[in-house]
């Protein structure tokens, strides 16, 4: 059964950082890409960031250049570094992975960020 272990949530101040990381277990298969999903309150879930087979890296518009995210091949995991936390980055996070030969989604419980004074 496949399983993301998300962690690393958390109440952060503005201009505050948060790393999170994913660990991916039970899989027995190609993945087409890996990454970090967002949804606040009232707003669809959009993407944040996610990896791709290849490396490629893909970013949501409004935090590129604050958002890194990077993979551990050797532990089957993947990581977000969040830096200069703003509060519209407040919502929940969700690690989610893609199948590559179904394109069938998998996401993790989802993890809370709140970036507050």
């Amino acid at each position: 059964q496949v399983q993301l272990g998300e962690s690393g949530g958390d109440l952060v101040q503005p201009g505050g950082s948060l790393r999170f990381s994913c660990a991916i277990a039970g899989i027995h298969f190609e993945i087409r890409t890996m990454g970090w999903y967002r949804q606040a309150p009232g707003k669809q879930r959009g993407l944040v960031a996610e990896i791709l087979k290849s490396g490629t890296t893909n970013y949501g518009s409004s935090v590129k250049g604050r958002f890194t995210i990077s993979r551990d091949n050797a532990k089957n995991a993947i990581h977000l570094q969040m830096d200069n936390l703003k509060p519209e980055d407040t919502a929940v996070y969700y690690c989610h992975i893609q199948r590559e030969d179904t394109f069938f989604n998998y996401w993790g419980q989802g993890t809370q960020v709140t970036v507050s004074s």
